[in-house]
């Protein structure tokens, strides 16, 4: 494949025979059917072989297309219409049966392209596990080259162990775009950290590189939304562009049965949805990813697989108030 190596995805929706989209899944429509610049490109990286554990987290694209069918395209709470934004699906990017790094590669190539072709559309990446934020980042950076790019990372880990003695694998992203000089340290700002998932050393990593850590119950007590704003006019006035990676494990164990590494005391859904709700208006972020959902192991009802679409939406909700169409 040229530049990029986008394929179908393994699930696609009939349209209806009329032109309807009251429904997420008849809203969303292919790239390669799209005559206009498109405001978001969606696109699946559905690797999960790089994770330190056994994941299914590859599944999540498939799965979260799946779901819109059980989500309309009206959004009460906010009183916003969906289909006023033009959203596209761009599939998946093709996956080595076996080769771990030949598939971040290709990551990285797919990235670099629809960063390349659409310098004004927002993308989001459905992962796949949280090792494709850096093939991804390092893509993008390889386009916008003179620009200073931040990351705001939702999230109960660091993801700050070495590459060295892990490979490139799903606890590693943030210390290989830090290590590679692709971001700052201080130019991350993670949210979401708590209790005791973060050992002492990789703290130290944190520290000594300036990545600001603001933990969860920092968040609560200075209030999540105002916390988030902040993180993001913090990390405005410093970068050109900000990318937002959100692994679902900052989720509490009660409310996410499919993220096999959340945690207790993690976020509640409602706190992750009020979260993208403030993040989708802010016109700096340009790129997110949301990672690490493993719909093998979500239960009966993939509640979060639901989730993870609902948190999605929030984000597009969020990016029509911040262009004022409603």
């Amino acid at each position: 494949m040229s530049e990029h190596w986008l394929q179908e995805p393994e699930w696609l929706w009939n349209l209806p025979e009329e032109n309807q989209s009251a429904s997420v899944h008849h809203w969303i429509q292919q790239l390669k059917n799209i005559k206009h610049t498109p405001e978001m490109i969606l696109y699946g990286a559905p690797i999960s072989r790089s994770s330190i554990s056994v994941s299914g987290a590859s599944l999540y694209p498939t799965e979260f297309r799946r779901a819109w069918k059980g989500f309309a395209t009206y959004n009460l709470d906010e009183k916003v219409d969906l289909t006023s934004y033009l959203a596209a699906d761009a599939g998946d990017v093709a996956m080595h049966m076996t080769d771990i790094l030949l598939s971040h590669q290709r990551i990285q190539e797919t990235s670099k392209y629809l960063a390349k072709h659409y310098p004004s559309t927002t993308l989001c990446m459905i992962g796949g596990d949280h090792s494709t934020t850096a093939c991804a980042v390092r893509g993008i950076k390889e386009v916008f080259s003179n620009e200073t790019i931040g990351i705001l990372q939702l999230d109960t880990h660091l993801d700050v162990r070495d590459p060295k003695e892990l490979g490139p694998a799903n606890g590693t992203p943030i210390r290989q775009l830090i290590d590679g000089r692709i971001v700052k340290g201080e130019h991350v700002v993670n949210i979401g950290l708590h209790g005791y998932f973060n050992a002492k050393q990789l703290i130290d990593y944190a520290n000594e590189h300036n990545i600001e850590m603001v933990t969860l119950k920092q968040a609560r007590k200075n209030g999540l939304n105002k916390t988030i704003q902040e993180a993001l006019e913090r990390l405005t006035a410093k970068v050109d562009r900000i990318y937002v990676t959100v692994d679902m494990d900052v989720l509490d164990i009660s409310v996410a049965p499919g993220v096999p590494a959340s945690t207790p005391g993690g976020m509640t859904t409602i706190e992750l949805f009020d979260s993208l709700l403030e993040i989708g208006k802010h016109a700096s972020v340009k790129h997110i990813d949301f990672v690490c959902l493993d719909p093998s192991k979500d239960s009966g009802v993939a509640q979060t697989v639901k989730t993870g679409v609902y948190a999605w939406l929030q984000f597009v909700t969020g990016r029509i108030l911040q262009s004022g169409k409603r």
